[in-house]
């Protein structure tokens, strides 16, 4: 479909939408961007507050201390944590400084390189878990039944396909 300067926002809808306040289209995909901005500012904010530690920073951690050894090629991170390989590797760059994470070569490809958790990076992570908890409870379970939560986890898993490195 071609939308054209100044056409209706009705007519960019689905095909059978109802118009202005129909969730379809555009409108439900603002939804879905203005949810994820809300829940994600305040849960950055959270453990910024509490742990001196950013939200991407949070989930590099999760994603290390998740994975066997505590390691992941930085090409497998950067897909788990939805960066870019340069945007991760600024962000290793602060965590390494922080003492959080170590780069270690791998052993069967001279270019590649793993991020590793370290110990103090564990402990920040386990200080760090429950601030991150708390917030995901307050401002994305807490408003939502449970049957509104299934019906979102099964949406969710159908449009996000199958986790990176599983599919």
């Amino acid at each position: 479909m071609t939308v054209t300067v100044g056409e209706p926002r009705e007519a960019i809808g689905p095909e059978g939408a109802d118009g202005p306040g129909d969730p379809g289209g555009p409108e439900l995909w603002r939804m879905l961007q203005r949810a994820q901005a809300r829940i994600t500012r305040a849960l950055e904010a959270e453990l910024l507050l509490g742990h001196d530690l950013a939200l991407a920073s949070y989930d590099v951690l999760t994603r290390l201390a998740e994975s066997p050894d505590r390691r992941l090629r930085m090409n497998d991170l950067a897909e788990r944590v939805l960066l870019s390989r340069s945007g991760l590797t600024r962000l290793v760059d602060r965590l390494q400084r922080d003492g959080l994470v170590e780069r270690e070569a791998c052993p069967d490809d001279a270019r590649g390189l793993f991020a590793v958790l370290t110990d103090d990076g564990a402990v920040r992570l386990a200080e760090a878990t429950p601030t991150y908890l708390r917030g995901v409870r307050a401002h994305l379970l807490g408003s939502l039944g449970a049957d509104e939560l299934r019906r979102c986890a099964a949406v969710l898993a159908e449009l996000a396909g199958p986790p990176p490195g599983e599919g």
